[in-house]
Order: structure tokens, then C-alpha cells, then sequence
């Protein structure tokens, strides 16, 4: 967003006057028997940029960004809630064929009254599973949204059974804007955009962030690493840093990336890594030469990634088939990235795994979204995983919303259903960063006697350095290993400005279905035993 533009300097002359209007409004006691005519925070993009940005920074967040479902409006039921800025709100559907269509249409009404000020609004994001719209009130009446034709029969029979779904935007219009501004830089590859990342990260998961000393690359002795040693990537700007950084409040990993050693028969030590851009821009599987990979690091990856090697523990190491390591990741050369299953090692619960006021109903909305705007995209990220999950083929989206409920299921429990390690997509077997190098160690005998009952597709990158597989004695780590750093932390890290952390890190030995049902809520992300 550019620092100011037409509308702006045409504010400028009311700039005085706004500021005396809205002093008025804060210090001057209040008659609590009166509506006041305007709340401060609803016209404080009124003010100077460096005097309301600020304030509305404190007030709202990226994820403001996100619809809350207040409910489902029918011809049967109608749903009442508390709106942001109407207090009183409620909402039902009328069926009518004003188009002459075969299915007919529909208006759904929305009530709104007994607002706050008279100067804000509300914003609404309304769905079906073949259709997305919105609207905005700032007037106490009854509003209506028109659905002209439902697309077919079988969205006629969806919204007479179950509704139109209605989310509300919690953070209002100006709210909402203010969280885009908040979202945007955490996907610029600028400072701006670092900090964002880091600020987001500090407020939702609660990390630290403390500053090593320098060098903040490690001068590596290549003869101290070892086949299976795990590199725990960090990136904290640009494209992949923003990315991350929701993939890493939504799971609780502080990494959000992955690559894992290998030696080959001649001592040569390479890198396996599920996601690395090719030539022609694809994400794919690779196994490159260390010094190939390490140089790409230092000087090709410009969004300040921090990695940790995490060595294996001696008696893992001992046990490691390289030669089993070897063929499977062969095996997976130029593969492309596992997108199919990417959201579904972190969805396992029905409610206990969304922070707020993410959920079920808005994960749905999103998809149907996108589904409109690039359905090739999509069906790529998750039409076909819900596919296998229903034992279906090629349904589309709102034809497995349907589906779902035919069979007196809902879709929050088609999403917890456990990804198989075995599943065949269109382009082979989807592999994320994490699934490449657990797969690998199952192949190479790490996982024992639980490999056949573990399914490491559903395994975030932080389920993977929870492992208890990794070096718990300090005094075997290289001796270069956090060399001139006060903390010295149980692995090694190798780049980066800021400590990185890894709570959990080295605790949880591996069972049979481990998380398949693991809870990860925000900030604390506690996990039930076992699940």
C-alpha cells in the first residue's frame, strides 16, 4: 500500500477537525441513555497515517482475516447471533423461482438492529458449497441476498436440508482492511516483511526470537554429518516466509521446512529435500551433493532461512540401512511435492485443531473459494485426498460436500479421516518435506516394529523433531556445534540471526498410529497422550 494517494491528500484539510471530533468523543463523560453518533476506532483511517496506523495496528491482526461462522440460515430454522456492530442479528432463507429456473432460487434475509454506533458496519461472507458472496450493513433494516438459480439439483437439496452458511468478519470493514495491510507484508521479501513474520510468530505462538552471536553461519566440518542427520528449516521472509509462517501457527512446528543427510558408498555426503524448485519452477523431490545445496543456501535462498541439524543418536545411526535409504530416495527423484496431503497431517480433530476463529465451516468456505477461482489448484491441494478419503473418484468439490452429507457425515469429519502412506494420486505418491524423510527412515529400520502402523503422512514437521531419535548428549556433538554461543542448545545450528527453537524437541518415542488424533491448539499446542 502505497504511504499516501489522491484520497488521501484530499483528507488532509479535515485532518484538524477530525481529530478535535473524535477528542470530543473520548474525553467527554458519556450519556449512556444515547447511541454515540461515532465510535473513534470506526473513522480512525480519517487521521494522519502515522497517528492512526499505530493505534489499529494494536487493535487488529492478520488474523482478523478470518470469517468466524456465526450459523445456517434455512427455510426452517432461522439463526440468530451478535453481530460486530449489530448487536441484533438474525437470518433465514426463503425458497421462490423469480428466474424461471429449474431448480428455482432463493433470498436469504438478514435482520440487522440495535447497533453500536452510527457509524459502523458489518461485514458477511455467505456460502454454499457451490457458491460464494458477500455483503456489508451499516443501516438498522432488514437486507436480503439473492440467489438467482441454484446451480443444480443437488445445491437445492444441500441448502433445504442444511442452509446458506453465514460468517461474519469480526473485525468489521475497516478491521478487515486493516488485517490485509497486517497479512500483505508477511509474503514481501523486505525487512518490512521480516519483521512482520516475526512479529505474528511472537504474538500467536509466543517465540522469542533472541539474536545469536555472530557468525550466524557455521564454518561446517562436512566429516560431522552423518546419513539420517535432519536439517530443521526456518524461513522468515518472502514468498516461503509467509507461507510458513501460517503453516507454522496452525501446527505448532517452529520449522517449517526439512532436509535430511545422506552419505553414499563412496563417503560423498548429498542432501534429500522434498521441495526444491527445479528449472522450470516445479517443486519437486531432489538428492543433491552438500556443497551444491549448502552454496544454494548461502546464496540463492533469499528468504533468511535459520536451519538446525538435528544428528542422529549413535544407536540410530548404527541401525540406519543406507542402502534401503538410498533406493527409496532414488525412487522419489523429481517427484513432485506432496500439496495433496499437505492440510491433512494437521487437521485430526473435529474442533481441536483450528485456532480461533478458524474451523470446519470456514476451512470449507475457503476451498469453495478457490475452487471458483482456480479449480486446476485445487483439485491438486485437496479434491483428490477428500476423494480418497469418501472411496470416490473425480468428485468435485461441491459434489464431495454432498456426497458427505448423503451419508450423514460431515466434512470437519471427512478432514480428521488419516492420510495413508500407501495412497496413489494422478502423479504418484504425495511426499511432503517431512513425509520424504520419515518415509526414508521407515524404509531404513527407524521406526522398528511401528513402522507398518505409522502413517508419517499425517506427521507435521514438529511431530518429526519431537522424535526421540535424535543425539540427547551434548558432549558427542561436533565440536563446532553452537561454537561462541552462551546457550548452547542439544543441536546444532547452522544459520540464522535469531536462536532457533524447537520446543518438545528429542521426547516422544514412536507407537502405532501416532498423530492420527493429536490436538495443537495455539499458544501452548498441548498434545493428549497417545493420540
Amino acid at each position: 500500500m502505497a504511504p499516501s494517494s489522491p484520497s488521501a491528500c484530499l483528507l488532509q484539510t479535515t485532518h484538524l477537525r477530525t481529530f478535535l471530533l473524535i477528542s470530543l468523543l473520548v474525553f467527554v463523560p458519556p450519556i449512556h441513555a444515547l447511541k454515540p453518533p461515532i465510535r473513534p476506532r470506526d473513522i480512525l483511517p480519517l487521521l494522519p497515517r502515522q497517528l492512526s496506523w499505530p493505534i489499529l495496528n494494536s487493535l487488529h491482526s492478520a488474523v482478523d482475516l478470518l470469517p468466524t461462522f456465526v450459523g445456517s440460515a434455512s427455510s426452517n430454522d432461522t439463526v440468530e447471533w451478535k453481530g460486530t456492530c449489530f448487536y441484533e442479528t438474525r437470518a433465514w432463507m426463503e425458497f421462490n423461482n423469480k428466474s424461471g429456473s429449474e431448480f428455482g432460487g432463493g433470498t436469504l434475509h438478514i435482520k440487522v438492529s440495535s447497533a453500536h454506533s452510527w457509524t459502523c458496519m458489518d461485514l458477511y461472507v455467505f456460502a454454499t458449497p457451490y457458491q460464494v458472496t458477500w455483503d456489508y450493513y451499516f443501516l438498522s433494516r432488514e437486507h436480503t441476498i439473492e440467489f438467482n438459480a441454484w446451480e443444480e439439483k443437488a445445491e437445492f437439496e444441500y441448502v433445504k436440508n442444511k442452509g446458506v452458511s453465514v460468517f461474519l468478519m469480526q473485525a468489521g470493514m475497516l478491521g478487515t482492511l486493516e488485517a490485509l495491510w497486517d497479512v500483505f507484508p508477511l509474503f514481501t521479501n523486505t525487512g518490512w516483511g521480516e519483521n512482520a513474520n516475526l512479529g505474528f510468530l511472537k504474538k500467536h505462538m509466543g517465540a522469542s526470537f533472541q539474536t545469536r552471536p555472530q557468525p550466524w553461519v557455521t564454518n561446517i566440518s562436512v566429516d560431522d554429518l552423518h546419513s539420517g542427520d535432519f536439517l530443521a528449516i526456518s524461513k522468515i521472509r518472502g514468498r516461503w516466509g509467509g507461507f510458513e509462517t501460517l503453516e507454522k501457527w496452525v501446527t505448532g512446528s517452529y520449522a517449517g521446512h526439512s532436509a535430511v543427510c545422506l552419505r553414499d558408498s563412496e563417503g560423498k555426503l548429498w542432501v534429500g529435500e522434498s521441495g526444491h524448485r527445479n528449472e522450470k519452477g516445479e517443486d519437486v523431490i531432489v538428492t543433491l551433493p552438500w556443497d551444491e545445496w549448502w552454496d544454494d543456501v548461502l546464496t540463492q535462498d533469499d528468504s533468511n532461512s535459520h536451519i538446525a541439524l538435528l544428528p542422529l543418536h549413535p544407536h540410530l545411526r548404527a541401525k540406519f540401512n543406507e542402502t534401503a535409504a538410498w533406493e527409496y530416495a532414488r525412487s522419489s527423484e523429481g517427484k513432485p511435492y506432496g500439496y495433496h496431503n499437505m492440510i491433512f497431517s494437521w487437521i485430526d480433530t473435529l474442533d481441536e485443531n483450528y485456532p480461533p476463529p478458524l474451523d470446519a465451516h470456514v476451512v470449507a468456505s475457503v476451498m469453495t473459494v478457490w475452487n471458483q477461482m482456480k479449480p486446476a489448484y485445487a483439485a491438486n491441494l485437496w479434491n483428490e485426498a477428500l476423494n480418497k478419503r469418501l472411496g470416490t473418484q473425480d468428485l468435485a468439490l461441491p459434489e464431495i460436500l454432498v456426497e458427505t452429507e448423503k451419508r450423514g457425515s460431515s466434512f470437519d469429519e471427512l478432514l480428521t479421516i488419516p492420510e495413508q502412506d500407501d495412497w496413489v494420486y494422478t502423479d504418484g505418491k504425495s511426499t511432503s518435506c517431512v513425509a520424504f524423510i520419515l518415509e526414508m527412515y521407515k524404509e531404513a529400520g527407524l521406526f522398528g516394529p511401528s513402522a507398518s502402523s505409522i502413517q508419517v503422512t499425517e506427521f507435521t514437521i514438529k511431530d518429526a523433531y519431537t522424535l526421540n531419535f535424535f543425539e540427547n548428549n551434548s558432549s558427542r556433538l561436533p565440536k563446532w556445534c553452537n561454537d561462541g554461543d552462551n546457550v548452547q542448545l542439544p543441536y546444532c545450528q547452522i544459520k540464522g540471526k535469531y536462536r532457533m527453537e524447537l520446543p518438545e524437541y528429542n521426547t516422544l518415542d514412536p507407537y502405532p498410529h501416532m498423530n492420527e488424533r493429536c490436538p495443537s491448539l495455539p499458544p501452548k499446542y498441548l498434545r493428549s497422550a497417545n493420540c
